[in-house]
């Protein structure tokens, strides 16, 4: 007779075929029996494992060992036990915690929804491993100013992880940015559930 494998372990034989024998993060299993979101990393405080050559680029493809890690599922499992501690990111499960590295942003926005007008307005954001954010005061936008790229936005996804928002919804948010004055002067930014998010000095409108 035929055997059939549970979705359960068809999630943990993939995360097995990513790391060699003998190298899958323990307790990977545990958490991937929970199902979709985020896992409470913040309730874990299991011990140091070092650090394993695991990388998020700037784009927020996932690597392993130098090859990208191409199944959506398994990176969003990964995603799932991301923690960022100082400024170290690692993956955590209830026995182990490991760290990786990233070089910009954990997570890329890329889509992004308006909703209403003025004060009223919410912007919401999908990232690529299909979070949900809406821009609030517990989810916030910053802006930063790149080297090359200029400015950079940003929005809070969960705790200290934050998605890089790409580039062609940036120039949408711009669209939907204005002027308000405050005690230190005009600012250019844009509002989110009543909320006002500086991108720049009025002044600086033109760079942008």
């Amino acid at each position: 007779m035929p055997t059939t494998t549970s979705p359960i372990n068809r999630r943990q034989n993939k995360a097995d075929a990513v790391f060699p024998p003998g190298e899958a993060l323990n307790g990977l299993e545990f958490v991937s029996r929970r199902g979709r979101g985020p896992a409470p990393v913040h309730l874990w405080n299991p011990p140091d494992c070092g650090d394993i050559d695991m990388r998020i680029a700037a784009d927020a493809t996932w690597f392993y060992r130098g090859s990208p890690i191409g199944r959506l599922p398994l990176v969003q499992l990964f995603s799932s036990i991301l923690r960022r501690d100082g400024d170290r990111y690692v993956l955590v499960t209830p026995v182990e915690r490991v760290g990786i590295t990233v070089d910009d942003a954990p997570f890329l926005a890329v889509e992004m929804q308006v909703e209403g007008e003025g004060s009223d307005r919410r912007l919401t954001f999908r990232t690529n491993v299909e979070d949900v954010v809406t821009v609030d005061d517990e989810h916030p936008l910053r802006f930063e100013t790149g080297a090359a790229e200029g400015v950079k936005p940003y929005v809070r996804v969960r705790g200290d992880l934050w998605a890089l928002v790409k580039r062609p919804l940036f120039y949408d948010l711009v669209a939907l940015g204005a002027s308000e004055s405050g005690p230190d002067g005009a600012w250019f930014g844009v509002r989110s559930s009543g909320v006002f998010f500086r991108i720049c000095p009025a002044s600086e409108i033109e760079g942008l």
